[in-house]
C-alpha cells in the first residue's frame, strides 16, 4: 500500500492586497527575525479575535457600540482570558454584556485552546513521549509553557474512548487468538512495581489482523485467564480454533474451561528463545539451526526424532536445555497437521511480534510509568497508531482459511 505523502503547504501568489498588510505590518512592528514575526502575528491574531466578538456582541444586542439604544441589554465592560493559539499563550478581551447572555462563537465559554493542541498533544503521547518530553517540545515549537499536569488531563480524555474500545462488541468466531506478555515498570505511590501488559490479537474470518483487547496485571493464574477469556465471550465470541501463547501461568486449564475445543499451541518463538537464552553466542547459532529442524518437520513423528537426536547431541554441553521441550510437547504438537502455510500465520507470530516492537518503544523512552492508568493510555494510543494500517488480510489467507475450514468442520463460516 503506498506510503501518504505529507502534506506541503503552498504559498500562494501575492497580491495587492497582501503587499499591503505586508508594508502595514512591518510599519507597526520591529521585524527583524522570525520570532518577531511570530510575535506579531500572535498580537494580529488577538486583535482579529477581539473585532470578530465584538461584531458578534453586536449581531447579539441588535445594535452596534457607537449607536443608541432603548434595548434593556447592553455591554458591560470585557473580561480577561487566558487562551492557548498556534503561536503561543495570550489573553484575550472578551466582551460582557448586562445580562450575561452573550456566548461568543469565536472563542466558546469553556474553550482555553483555540489550536488542535489536544490532538497534537495525544499523538505525541501516542508515539511514546512522556509529559515532560511533550511539554519541552510544546515550548520549542509553539512557544507556550503546558504544564506535566495540563497535559495529563488532556490525554485522560481519550479514557472514556478506551473504556467504550474494551467493551466493544467482538466477532462471533477468531480462527487464530495470540497472546503475548511485555513488561513495564509502574510507580505505585513510592514503590516501583512491575506490570505484565497481556495484549491479545486476533486474526477474523477475513484474515485481518484486529487487538481485541489489553490487560493490565499483576498474577498469572487459571482465574485470572479464565476471567479474560470470559469478558472475551460476554463480548459476543463464541468459538476461537487455535490460541497461541507462551507459557502463560493456568491459561491452558482456563482455555479448557471457557472454550473446550480450542487447540492450545505453544508459541515456537517464546520455545526457541527461552531454550537459547542460556546458551552462549558462539554455540546459539547452531543450536537455533538444530531447533529449526524440529518445528519444521513434515510430521509429528518425524519432529520427535528430531527432538532426540537435538537433546543427545547437545544434552552434555547444556543438560537441561531441551526439557521444555518435552515437558511441553503436547501443546507444541498441534501445529505439524498443517501445512507450512498455516504454520507461518501460527508459529512465526509476526502479526504480533509486529506489534510488540511498538509497544517495547514506550520502555525504551520511559523508565517508570507514573501509575497504571498511564501505562494504559500509552498502550491504547500505541495500539491506535500502529494499527492504522491493518487493512489487508494476512499473506495467503485464502489457503489457510480453506485448510482451517477442512480442519475444523462446520466450526467457519462457508
Amino acid at each position: 500500500m503506498a506510503s501518504k505523502k505529507k502534506e506541503v503547504y503552498k504559498v500562494q501568489p501575492m497580491t495587492e492586497g497582501k503587499r499591503n498588510i505586508i508594508k502595514g505590518l512591518l510599519e507597526e512592528y520591529d521585524i527583524e527575525t522570525a520570532e518577531d514575526i511570530q510575535a506579531a502575528l500572535r498580537d494580529l491574531l488577538g486583535g482579529t479575535i477581539k473585532e470578530m466578538m465584538e461584531a458578534e456582541m453586536d449581531n447579539h444586542l441588535g445594535y452596534e457600540k457607537s449607536e443608541r439604544s432603548d434595548s434593556d441589554d447592553y455591554r458591560n465592560g470585557h473580561k480577561r482570558k487566558p487562551i492557548n493559539s498556534s503561536f503561543g499563550s495570550m489573553e484575550i478581551d472578551v466582551p460582557q454584556d448586562r445580562k450575561s447572555t452573550f456566548e461568543s462563537q469565536v472563542v466558546k465559554k469553556h474553550q482555553k485552546d483555540i489550536s488542535e493542541i489536544d490532538q497534537k498533544i495525544i499523538s505525541m503521547y501516542a508515539k511514546g513521549m512522556t509529559t515532560r518530553q511533550i511539554s519541552d517540545t510544546l515550548m520549542d515549537i509553539y512557544g507556550f509553557e503546558a504544564s506535566e499536569g495540563f497535559i495529563s488531563d488532556v490525554t485522560d480524555k481519550i479514557m472514556p474512548q478506551i473504556e467504550e474500545w474494551q467493551n466493544r462488541p467482538l466477532d462471533e468466531i477468531y480462527p487464530v487468538l495470540f497472546i503475548d506478555a511485555i513488561h513495564y515498570s509502574v510507580r505505585d505511590e513510592s514503590i516501583i512495581r512491575k506490570l505484565a501488559a497481556y495484549v491479545i490479537l486476533g486474526i477474523n474470518c477475513e484474515g485481518k489482523k484486529e487487538v481485541l483487547t489489553i490487560e493490565v496485571g499483576e498474577n498469572e493464574s487459571a482465574k485470572y485467564w479464565l476471567s479474560v477469556l470470559n469478558s472475551l465471550k460476554n463480548r459476543g465470541v463464541r468459538d476461537i480454533l487455535i490460541l497461541c501463547a507462551d507459557g502463560l501461568s493456568g491459561i491452558k486449564e482456563a482455555i479448557a474451561a471457557a472454550f473446550p475445543h480450542t487447540e492450545y499451541q505453544r508459541c515456537l518463538v517464546h520455545q526457541v528463545r527461552n531454550t537459547l537464552k542460556y546458551v552462549p553466542d558462539k554455540d546459539r547459532k547452531a543450536f537455533a539451526a538444530d531447533l529449526k529442524k524440529i518445528y519444521n518437520a513434515p510430521t509429528e513423528e518425524r519432529a520427535r526424532e528430531q527432538l532426540d537426536s537435538v537433546t543427545e547431541k547437545w544434552q552434555e554441553k547444556y543438560p537441561r536445555s531441551m526439557k521444555r521441550w518435552y515437558d511441553n510437547w503436547d501443546a507444541i504438537t498441534p501445529i505439524f497437521k498443517f501445512s507450512s502455510d498455516v504454520r507461518t500465520v501460527i508459529y512465526t507470530t509476526n502479526a504480533i511480534e509486529s506489534l510488540n516492537a511498538t509497544y517495547r518503544k514506550l520502555n525504551r523512552q520511559r523508565s517508570v510509568f507514573p501509575s497504571d492508568k498511564a501505562l494504559l493510555k500509552a498502550l491504547y494510543l500505541s495500539t491506535f497508531e500502529a494499527t492504522k494500517k491493518w487493512n489487508l488480510p494476512i499473506r495467503n489467507w485464502g489457503k489457510v482459511y480453506g485448510e482451517l475450514s477442512i480442519m475444523y468442520e462446520g466450526r467457519l463460516p462457508e
